[in-house]
């Protein structure tokens, strides 16, 4: 039986027609699922929650270990060098003897002095003898008054020439005193700037030798300003212990307290300069030398903590990602406060109780779906020593 070619092209433009069909359901099926997985999808991220209690707590920061004193010692007078007495490197005590000048110039100067006083002093008291004796005569009216009064004037004036005359003295035996160069303070001497015959002058900018006091020894750091009111309250109370930390913090160097909070803060860096002073028997700290410096504070109470992990940085202020009742991410700027163990208390920005994240921030940003798992509660690295 023959099909004509109408139903022929009928059945045609019918198969493809459900062919069509078929394709554009099974697209937009596909579609709809894609959209859908999209939507149920979040961030994988754990979390933990802001505890409020009471948190023994510290300030860490990075530090300088500074001389207390520091002296650049040089020439009082000119003069040539005859005598180096010390060695580079080693302590000194106060008033050791450090470089002895050639002397000589300066004891005939101290020698002139002497004679010049002597020749003058003979001056005076044949003045004094002609003042006795014109004030006998003025009493017998036996000569003018005026007479008597000139030889009165010459009399101070001689007696004033005689008191310069010590001053000179004076001035020569300190000229030779400086001639014996000393050590102004304990220390330790650094390297030796001069050398035996060289002519120094008080003038000279590289002096002849540095002197730096170790003990004590003074440590300078920076801590940001919004922890200067709780720094400052405790302070007052009572002097902070201070640890110098190494600079990995596993090993306590030595123990002082904090001897200084400056009295402005650094406008440029937003952070208030201290210094914490340190007997430091063993020399174990040496100028110049960076440190990790701990100040040690009394116990905050109901304090907001958070694990350390938990905040990020920022150009304006740190802040917490805060996963709120419909598991999505809010970004919450903070204050972070001390250190207490692995944690950090947050001075303001959580009430405690809040949902942080503690890993799988750099996928988030606020407004992000998240699918959360809890945080094991990190354990403390290091023990926090009691104030």
């Amino acid at each position: 039986m023959k099909l004509s070619k109408s139903w022929i092209l009928i059945a045609a433009l019918a198969t493809l027609g459900s062919g069509a069909i078929v394709v554009t359901n099974t697209g937009l099926f596909s579609q709809n699922t894609n959209t859908q997985g999209k939507a149920e999808k979040g961030v994988p991220v754990k979390i933990t929650i802001a505890e409020r209690k009471n948190a023994p707590a510290y300030l860490d920061s990075i530090a300088t270990v500074q001389a207390l004193n520091t002296v650049l010692v040089r020439a009082r007078v000119d003069g040539q060098i005859d005598r180096v007495l010390f060695s580079e490197g080693a302590g000194v005590k106060r008033g050791q003897v450090l470089v002895e000048l050639d002397r000589r110039p300066f004891e005939v100067q101290l020698r002139s002095a002497v004679a010049q006083k002597a020749k003058d002093n003979a001056q005076l008291e044949n003045a004094k003898r002609d003042l006795e004796r014109y004030e006998i005569l003025a009493r017998q009216d036996s000569i003018a008054i005026q007479t008597l009064d000139t030889t009165r004037a010459s009399y101070e004036q001689l007696r004033a020439t005689v008191d310069a005359d010590q001053a000179q003295i004076e001035q020569a035996q300190l000229q030779l005193n400086y001639a014996t160069i000393k050590a102004p303070m304990d220390g330790r001497v650094g390297a030796r700037l001069v050398d035996a015959g060289n002519i120094v002058h008080p003038g000279d900018a590289n002096g002849i030798v540095v002197i730096s006091q170790l003990h004590p020894v003074s440590v300078s750091f920076s801590l940001p300003q919004s922890l200067l009111p709780i720094l400052k309250e405790q302070q007052e109370r009572k002097a902070r212990r201070v640890q110098a930390l190494s600079t990995d913090g596993a090993a306590v160097i030595d123990e002082g307290k904090l001897s200084l909070i400056e009295s402005q803060i650094d406008t440029a860096t937003g952070t208030i300069r201290c210094k914490a002073t340190f007997d430091n028997p063993k020399e174990a700290l040496w100028p110049g030398a960076f440190v990790t410096i701990r100040v040690l504070m009394d116990e905050l109470p109901n304090a907001v903590t958070v694990p350390a992990a938990a905040i990020q940085p920022s150009s304006q202020r740190p802040f917490v990602y805060v996963i709120d009742p419909s598991n999505t991410a809010q970004v919450r700027e903070v204050t972070p406060g001390p250190a207490s163990g692995p944690d950090t208390v947050i001075l303001g920005g959580l009430s405690g109780g809040e949902q942080v994240v503690v890993e799988g921030q750099f996928q988030l940003e606020a407004g992000k779906r998240v699918i959360i798992s809890t945080a094991a509660k990190p354990s403390a690295t290091s023990q926090v020593a009691k104030p």
